[in-house]
């Protein structure tokens, strides 16, 4: 079931981000306060990051030894600098092979690499009975950063988290289609935290004895949590471009009803004929993920992209069912790429 929502959670990631031309707000993120649909694809993933953290490193004891570490250090400078690449890639493809002097630094991939390393070393450094207190105190010292610094200003030369980045990055390697940085350096103080609600999830996960009694804590915790974002959004509005707390609470409390929904349908009632397409993305998930962010550059800079949705246009002449269309064309493509590693029992971990 886990493989599952992560498979849910990278389809709908490859899904929202490649829509053409005019597309439907709900497939937008949030251009300021609130939440679309779209806004809980990227912090699912990183929830079930959390879990699937909690599960691997179990098999360890948690112990720190030098391969557990090594392993740790090894991935977490594979995804940053594979992040790299892609940001890279995105000039390189136009001849601009030389762009390290206006490369962008942060983006998907290198928040994911900066979480999972912070959370691993928390999870064979740390007593996990400190889990619950650490997620607290990472929230509550974000939130005076966001009340205290002016978070929620839309005005880059205000905000702390904007000025942080440009002034420790620079302005030629920050992100400039919004105020701030949705993967921004501060931002990555409450997306460890996030990490961290998943990881105790997989804690609880472990610890029950029966799937009944598994779902049954899940759903508790989910409950817990999106009736807490639902609360904090009051005073601190859900915020996916800063990643708010109220918004940590609120998708990672939907990530748990989602996950123990699964769980209940796929490994209770045994209903899992209806899975295959999504197993074959949660399978190979960040590869798919990856691949289909090349490919988008490489479709879009070849002109293929254009000739593609101008013949979905011209069936369809709404411009947002048109850009609907095109959207699932591409998860169908990565589908068949990620389907053909399938076939071959070929696993692809990132």
């Amino acid at each position: 079931s886990l493989d599952i929502l992560r498979g849910i959670t990278v389809a709908g990631m490859i899904l929202v981000n490649n829509g053409w031309g005019e597309s439907f707000e709900m497939l937008k993120h949030s251009k300021w306060n609130g939440m679309t649909p779209c806004d809980l694809v990227f912090p699912f993933f990183l929830f079930i990051m959390g879990i699937s953290c909690y599960l691997s490193l179990v098999k360890s004891e948690f112990k720190p030894t030098a391969s557990v570490l090594r392993r740790i250090v090894k991935r977490t400078v594979l995804l940053f600098v594979i992040g790299l690449f892609i940001n890279w890639f995105d000039h390189a493809i136009e001849g601009d092979l030389l762009c390290f002097g206006h490369l962008r630094i942060m983006a998907v991939m290198q928040r994911i690499a900066l979480c999972y390393f912070f959370v691993s070393m928390f999870a064979i450094f740390c007593n996990h009975r400190y889990t619950v207190p650490t997620i607290i105190v990472l929230l509550v010292v974000y939130m005076a950063l966001l009340v205290f610094g002016n978070g929620y200003a839309q005005d880059a030369e205000t905000n702390i988290l904007a000025q942080f980045d440009l002034n420790l990055l620079g302005y030629d390697h920050i992100y400039h289609k919004s105020p701030v940085d949705p993967e921004g350096l501060l931002g990555t103080i409450s997306s460890i935290a996030h990490v961290l609600l998943g990881f105790y999830c997989g804690k609880l996960i472990r610890e029950r004895e029966t799937v009944e009694q598994k779902v049954i804590a899940i759903f508790v915790l989910g409950t817990v949590l999106v009736l807490g974002g639902y609360l904090l959004s009051y005073g601190l509005p859900l915020n996916k471009r800063i990643w708010s707390p109220s918004y940590v609470l609120m998708t990672c409390g939907l990530a748990s009803l989602l996950q123990a929904f699964l769980m209940y349908v796929i490994d209770i009632q045994q209903k899992s004929g209806w899975t295959t397409f999504f197993h074959v993305f949660g399978v190979n998930a960040l590869a798919l993920y990856v691949s289909s962010e090349l490919l988008a550059i490489l479709l879009g800079n070849w002109g293929i992209s254009e000739w593609v949705y101008n013949g979905i246009h011209a069936v369809i002449p709404a411009l947002k069912w048109a850009s609907l269309c095109y959207a699932v064309y591409f998860v169908l493509l990565n589908f068949a790429i990620g389907y053909a590693l399938y076939r071959k029992k070929i696993y692809i971990k990132l």
